[in-house]
């Protein structure tokens, strides 16, 4: 009998510790971001789809004219109105080699559009190229780690 407690216990702790692993392991870009401008910063994370995705959590100026920014130049008029505090600018982002993310877009909510993206992470820093078409036609823009 106590045999058998002893083991369900153990099973238990290393079911529990493993689990812990896998909820702590994190990719490389899993984290809270500047954009060029040093306006925004994105919290890059990794859905329950596998893939990676980045959502503004921080504003240099998050009001104007006393009320939270909005989404104004979306194309979508039902939109317009949704706050730019927590809206998702990189969608579906699928790791490629050990540095390069690719087949994801961003959407620049200056424009209203949405580009195709890939991201290359660098350390501390991630070139971000947003392109139509090809990746030749196109901008890239450094994002930096935030401390």
């Amino acid at each position: 009998m106590l045999t058998n407690h002893f083991f369900k216990t153990l099973l238990c702790s290393v079911f529990l510790v493993s689990m812990g692993c896998v909820a702590f392991a994190q990719d490389q870009i899993e984290h809270l971001w500047y954009n060029q401008e040093k306006t925004a910063k994105v919290q890059i994370y990794k859905a329950t789809d596998g893939k990676f995705y980045g959502k503004i959590v921080w504003l240099k100026e998050p009001l104007r004219d006393g009320k939270p920014k909005v989404d104004d130049k979306n194309p979508n008029t039902s939109l317009r109105s949704q706050p730019l505090m927590g809206l998702v600018l990189l969608r579906g982002f699928v790791k490629d080699g050990t540095t390069g993310y690719e087949d994801g877009t961003i959407y620049d909510p200056k424009n209203g559009k949405t580009y195709s993206c890939k991201i290359k992470f660098n350390g501390n820093s991630l070139d971000v190229r947003g392109y139509i078409g090809i990746s030749l036609i196109g901008r890239t823009a450094n994002w930096t780690l935030v401390d």
